[in-house]
């Protein structure tokens, strides 16, 4: 009888066992998207503008270092992805952020975002603008970077002229080279990048060149006369979402309104959506991607 009761533990101690030692079947973790950006990746500043709150800060923040806005006096609509940011003509204010993230450390970089406008607004409106430490007779100094569009008498619903300055360099949009059908009021994706082995700039309009035919040496940046290489934003100190630097409260030293009182800068009057930054220079095909998935 002992021995029967002790083949009978024995049995039940080896079922116990096995079945301690069974792979359990692991528990769903729920529909999650695969992280594209872990930490140290290329993407250091993204807003999606995707928040619904009555907290017009919340709806603003960017999703890297859960950096919150300083202000932010955009409505909110329907953007192309989610939501977005709405200006007005008579906004004066942009969407104020202390510092983008640490993309002033970026060498070569990539700005991306979405834009919704019309025209009908006398000035030039800034899509977006990083103050700068430095500051000399020249108002463009005072901002590392920044993009703006001028409005009644230069673009129209089929052709806008567009702006974009880094560093005192120049690449303008203009007359001939205006931006085709940017100004229809329908959302259209932005993406200016900057390669610092080529020290070129490149620009692209829903995923294709902003403008196609222009000579290489258009998109050249230069340090004086020489190839400007790696990029230095290390005196931005700031970042504006649809405005200039004055509209987050640093006025440029050349930014001297008219006889009316009026500053001929002017905060974004359209929608903005799915704001991003990076630390490097996106391919052609990987800005194509952004586009064709609405990000």
């Amino acid at each position: 009888m002992k021995n029967k009761l002790q083949l009978v533990f024995i049995f039940a101690s080896l079922l116990l066992i096995v079945a301690g030692c069974q792979k359990l079947k692991r528990p769903a973790l729920g529909d999650y998207p695969k992280d594209a950006n872990p930490p140290g990746g290329p993407l250091k500043f993204y807003v999606a503008f995707d928040g619904s709150t009555a907290d017009p800060l919340m709806n603003a923040v960017d999703s890297i270092r859960a950096t919150f806005p300083g202000s932010n006096a955009f409505t909110t609509v329907n953007g192309i992805s989610g939501k977005a940011v709405q200006g007005s003509a008579t906004n004066t204010k942009a969407i104020k952020y202390s510092a983008p993230n640490d993309f002033s450390r970026s060498t070569s970089f990539t700005i991306s975002f979405w834009m919704k406008n019309s025209v009908g607004q006398d000035g030039a409106q800034f899509a977006f603008s990083m103050p700068s430490t430095v500051r000399k007779d020249s108002w463009t100094t005072n901002t590392q970077t920044f993009m703006l569009i001028e409005d009644k008498g230069q673009s129209t619903a089929d052709s806008a002229a567009v702006k974009f300055a880094v560093k005192d360099n120049w690449f303008e949009f203009v007359n001939d080279r205006r931006v085709k059908g940017l100004l229809d009021n329908n959302w259209h994706h932005i993406a200016i990048t900057y390669n610092e082995t080529t020290s070129k700039v490149s620009f692209y309009k829903d995923g294709q060149t902003m403008v196609s035919g222009l000579p290489s040496s258009f998109y050249d940046l230069k340090k004086g006369s020489n190839p400007y290489g790696p990029m230095d934003f290390s005196s931005v100190t700031g970042f504006a979402i649809g405005g200039w630097s004055q509209h987050i409260g640093l006025p440029g030293p050349g930014d001297n309104p008219g006889a009316n009182g009026e500053s001929w800068a002017k905060a974004f009057a359209g929608a903005i959506d799915q704001f991003r930054l990076y630390n490097k220079a996106l391919s052609a095909s990987e800005v194509q991607a952004l586009f064709n998935s609405k990000l």
